[in-house]
Order: C-alpha cells, then sequence, then structure tokens
C-alpha cells in the first residue's frame, strides 16, 4: 500500500498541475470518508475557475470505520462490494459528464489507513472497476487537504491567522494558519495535528464500559494538540498568553469543516437568534463564540427537539453525543474562541486548490462572482467611492463592517442600475431573496455577506416589503447585529444613498466623470449634549436635465426614513440627510 500514500514529500508529483489548456476541465474526485463516502465533478473551466463550480455530487452513506468496529479491523465482503459497485457507477456517470481518466481520483483517509485488510479492498477496486487505483492520504496531507485547503477555498483569506479544524468519522485534524504567510499550506499541514477522535471514534468510546477515563484522554489530548500547535506558531502562542493574563479581547477565529463539525453547525443555526434561519446550508455560517461554546444547551436541543433539524441526519443526530464531546474538549482547551465559522470544504476542494498554480489559488473568488469590463472599471469606481463619501471619517468601520470593509461593494454596485423597468416593491423583495439564493455556497460569500447585501440592497429601491419579506429582512437583521448593532444602519443606509444616486443619474454613468461632476457627498458626525450621535450627510446636485422636477427634499427624508424605521434600532447613531442643487 505504501506505494499509493500520498505524502507531504510527494504530493506535487501525485497531484496533477492544472492546465487552462487541456479540452476538458472536469474534475471527478472521491472521498473515502470513515463516515460516508462522497463524489464530485467540479469545473476548473475559466473565467471561474476560483470559484472550483460544482456540476455534479452525491454521497454513499457507507460507513467504513464503522464496519471495521464490528468485524475485528477488517472491511467484510459485503462492504468491499459495496464499495466497488458506488464506485464503479461514478466512473460510469464522470464518463458520461466527459472527465477524462487522468482528472479521475479517489482518496483514502483515517479507515483506509488504519484496516487491517486494507490492501484487499484496495486490490478489489483496482481488480474490478477496470483500473481505478485509491490514494492514500497521510495523516499530514488529510490536514492540508481538508482543514487547511478544504476550509480555505471557501474564503477570501484567512489574514492575520486563525484555527483550522477538521473532523471525519475516524478523526480530527487540526492546525493554525495565516494566508499572509509564505507557503503557508505546506507549513500549516506540516505542523498540525492529527488526533483520532472523529464521529464514529468517539461513539465507541461514549459506549464503553471505560467511558470516563476515555473522555479524559480525549481532553488531555486536545490539551496536548493545543500546547504543541503554540510551539509551533508564535503568534498563536502570544495570543494564548495575553488571555491566560488577563486580556479578555485576545481571542481568535475559527473555521471547521468535515460532516460532524457541519453537523455542530447545523443545531447552531438551529439556535440562532436568526429565527427561523434564512439561508438554507451550513457551508459559511458563522456562530459568536458565546453561542459556539454553549455545548450543553445543543446537547439538551439534540435530546429533547422531536422534529426535524436542517441539515441533521438521523445519523448526525445519533453521533451528536459524540461531536458535542470533541467539540467540549476543544473548548476546555481553546476558551478565547471570537467566533466559529463553517465551510463546506473537504479533500475534494482542498485537492483542486492544490492543484491550480498560486496566482488563481490566492486570487479573490469575489472577483470572480462581480466581473466588469475593462470599460466600466473606472465608473464603478467612482460610483464606489461616491457611496464612500457617505460614510463618516470620524467613524472606525474596521469594527462596524460594510459592503465596503467586507469587500462586497462591486457586487452591490452591479445591482444599482438593474431592474430599473420593474414595481420598486418587486425590487426591494427581489434585492432580499437575491442576496439569499444567488451562487449557493460560492466561495467567499459568507451568511454575513449575503445579508449585508440583502439589506443593503433591499433599500435601494423605495418601496415596502410583503409579510413573508418582512420575516427574512428580520431574520437577515439578526445576521448582521450578531456582528454589529451599528451595521444593520449603515446597511440600509448606504442602500438609501445608492437610491437617491439612481434617482438623479437614472441611467448607468457611461464615464467616472458623469458620476463627479453630477454628484458630490459629504458626511460628519455632530455629537450632542446627549451623546448622540448624528451623521451630517450632505449631498450637493449639478442642476440638469435629469434634476428638473425632482423634490430633493423628499429624497433627503427617503434616506433618514429608511435608517430610522429599518436600522436605528439599538444603534447609536442617527441620520440627518440633505440634499441641494449646487451652484
Amino acid at each position: 500500500m505504501s506505494d499509493n500514500v500520498i505524502t507531504l514529500d510527494n504530493i506535487g508529483q501525485k497531484l496533477r498541475t492544472w492546465n487552462p489548456m487541456t479540452k476538458s476541465q472536469l474534475f471527478a474526485i472521491v472521498d473515502m470518508g470513515s463516515n460516508g463516502i462522497r463524489f464530485s465533478i467540479t469545473s476548473l473551466a475559466q473565467p471561474t475557475t476560483r470559484l472550483l463550480l460544482p456540476v455534479y455530487a452525491f454521497r454513499a452513506g457507507i460507513s467504513l470505520y464503522g464496519v471495521l468496529d464490528s468485524n475485528d479491523n477488517l472491511f467484510p465482503e459485503e462492504t468491499i462490494n459495496e464499495v466497488v459497485e458506488v464506485l464503479s457507477r461514478f466512473k460510469q456517470t464522470s464518463i458520461q459528464f466527459g472527465v477524462p481518466d487522468d482528472q479521475f481520483m479517489v482518496f483514502g483517509t483515517q479507515a483506509m489507513r488504519s484496516a487491517d485488510n486494507a490492501d484487499a479492498m484496495l486490490a478489489a477496486i483496482q481488480q474490478r472497476t477496470k483500473g481505478i487505483t485509491v490514494s492514500i492520504l497521510h495523516p499530514l496531507v488529510e490536514t492540508l487537504l481538508g482543514a487547511v485547503m478544504g476550509c480555505r477555498s471557501g474564503l477570501v483569506n484567512a489574514d492575520g491567522g486563525a484555527l483550522f479544524l477538521d473532523m471525519g468519522g475516524g478523526s480530527v485534524q487540526m492546525t493554525w494558519m495565516d494566508t499572509r504567510q509564505e507557503d503557508y499550506a505546506i507549513i500549516s499541514a506540516s505542523k498540525g495535528v492529527s488526533l483520532e477522535c472523529g464521529a464514529v471514534k468517539v461513539m465507541e468510546m461514549l459506549d464503553s464500559p471505560f467511558k470516563e477515563d476515555l473522555l479524559e484522554e480525549l481532553n488531555d489530548g486536545m490539551l496536548s494538540a493545543y500546547d504543541k500547535l503554540c510551539g509551533h506558531f508564535p503568534d498563536l502562542k502570544a495570543i494564548r498568553d495575553a488571555y491566560e493574563d488577563g486580556d479578555e479581547n485576545a481571542k481568535f477565529n475559527i473555521y471547521m469543516c468535515g460532516g460532524g463539525f457541519r453537523g455542530y453547525g447545523s443545531m447552531l443555526m438551529h439556535n440562532d437568534k436568526a429565527s427561523p434561519y434564512p439561508i438554507a446550508s451550513t457551508n459559511a455560517y458563522t456562530a459568536p463564540g458565546e453561542l459556539f461554546k454553549d455545548v450543553k444547551r445543543m446537547a439538551r436541543v439534540n435530546e429533547e427537539y422531536g422534529g426535524r433539524i436542517f441539515g441533521m441526519s438521523k445519523r448526525r443526530r445519533y453521533q451528536f453525543p459524540a461531536i458535542t464531546a470533541v467539540v467540549e474538549a476543544f473548548i476546555n482547551a481553546v476558551p478565547n474562541i471570537r467566533q466559529a465559522s463553517f465551510s463546506g470544504g473537504s479533500n475534494r476542494q482542498g485537492a483542486l486548490m492544490m492543484m491550480l498554480p498560486a496566482q488563481s489559488r490566492e486570487s479573490n473568488p469575489l472577483d470572480v462572482l462581480a466581473p466588469f469590463h475593462q470599460d466600466e472599471r473606472a465608473t464603478f469606481d467612482a460610483v464606489s467611492e461616491l457611496l464612500q463619501d457617505a460614510l463618516p471619517s470620524q467613524v472606525d468601520f474596521s469594527e462596524t463592517p460594510t459592503i465596503f470593509t467586507a469587500g462586497l461593494q462591486d457586487l452591490f454596485v452591479q445591482e444599482i442600475w438593474g431592474r430599473g423597468g420593474f414595481d420598486k416593491y418587486a425590487n426591494a423583495a427581489f434585492a432580499l431573496n437575491n442576496a439569499v439564493q444567488r451562487d449557493p455556497d460560492a466561495p467567499g460569500l459568507t451568511h454575513f455577506g449575503r445579508a449585508l447585501l440583502a439589506l443593503t440592497g433591499s433599500a435601494r429601491w423605495d418601496g415596502h416589503l410583503g409579510p413573508m419579506d418582512a420575516k427574512l429582512f428580520k431574520s437577515l437583521t439578526c445576521i448582521v447585529r450578531n456582528h454589529s448593532k451599528d451595521a444593520t444602519l449603515w446597511a440600509v443606509y448606504i442602500g438609501a444613498v445608492a437610491y437617491v444616486v439612481a434617482t438623479i443619474l437614472p441611467a448607468l454613468p457611461m464615464s467616472a466623470d458623469e458620476v463627479k461632476n453630477a454628484i458630490r457627498i459629504t458626511s460628519d458626525i455632530k455629537v450632542g449634549e446627549d451623546k448622540k450621535h448624528t451623521v451630517v450627510l450632505t449631498i450637493g446636485v449639478t442642476p440638469s436635465d435629469n434634476t428638473k422636477g425632482i423634490n430633493l427634499e423628499e429624497l433627503a427624508g427617503y434616506i433618514e426614513k429608511v435608517a430610522r424605521r429599518r436600522g436605528r434600532k439599538n444603534s447609536k447613531f442617527a441620520i440627518s440627510a440633505e440634499i441641494n442643487l449646487l451652484s
């Protein structure tokens, strides 16, 4: 089996390098996980290469690790037959899609590494599927492809560093990653840790007569793993030391992937303040640290709630005590969690990321979602800069996110002049729903980002929301307020200012100069005797045929009304707007 093992030393030879000139850009990958086998076909065609666009996917509920436990660490013939059949079927599917043989890959993980008759499984697959070979991932490579690059595939970046974890059926991988570092992927993987505490493995512990001793070993192992990571990564150690010295702000973000952790994410979504939760995917969901650490509540809900929990299969509900045991051990070792984000990435996405050249791998996926013609760039930049002029310089927006700090300005500006011929009420609803539903699971487009886009985009239209959309707006507002109590105000405020811009310039401007010559915006903060902060917004409009008959006072009133009705709650800011004709 040693010839089939992918290590950090040989991964460059084992994984083919992506060639943009290859006729077929479809890649089929099988991840033989310990708790299930996942199959996917992905397109790396340009210009959407970085998005890893899914073409086809399914999951076979074959628990390889589970059958080892009940069969003396051997794969029974029945399981081998099941695996051969499902691989044969997927191979035929990939042929029908047009995937070349050399772009078909199969990866084995913890169960394949530990089974006493793994060679028999490998031989049966190769002989009975007309040549399919399985590559066994070394634990550090599983860290690289799963916890590191699998999670990384869904992010713009992880600048500043974060802790990354992957939980399968047999093991948990954990490491620290800072995407500012050169060769961060290999460094993070080589210094990562792997613990044999996957969901199936821990269920065995919970059923053991030595349960308490085994759980104590789990806690000790997690603490030891964290100590080891702190020894490898000085930035992580510095944060831990500061926290232990009393700095309550010394916290960091964590990113989690793998079926076990995604199950925990589904339970967090079920208990989120945004209820009912408006986005139908755990991928790119973020939970505040306090909610993430409320493990006992999550365990209680799993036991007591008799209804269906979105994203939780019967098997995942059954395994949830094992998942919470791992999460609790992790929190005991790592209490200073700012927020936890969940990723749909896996070994499959991680492998594709490693095949890409650095320029493609490190590119911003949001740029791909908002493509511009080169001659439009200057105009859209001018509009973006104009909207940013409405944000007072006295406000620190590093702690209060907007579409600009979140890197979503291009996605928003693109939509300002769209759908101008449709009813404003329909447009307000469309903007709200489109932000939630567009580009499912697109890298870089988080739940929080979608909520920001939805609130900002809806406010761009002077339209009321119907009862169902009002509920959606309320849920999306909760997501935004989880990050900052003022973020909702700034979202609807920017949208309202965009409404004014589109009223003065009803057609998409043809040049940056047209934008700059038509409208000027200034903003300031005025602090009253009651310590209330008022944003003083002044918009100057150049007189033209476009401005004739427009009630500028009503336009200014719209900005104030939207901010007051949709964003003022719990915010320390009020809005005062004035629109004048420039002389």
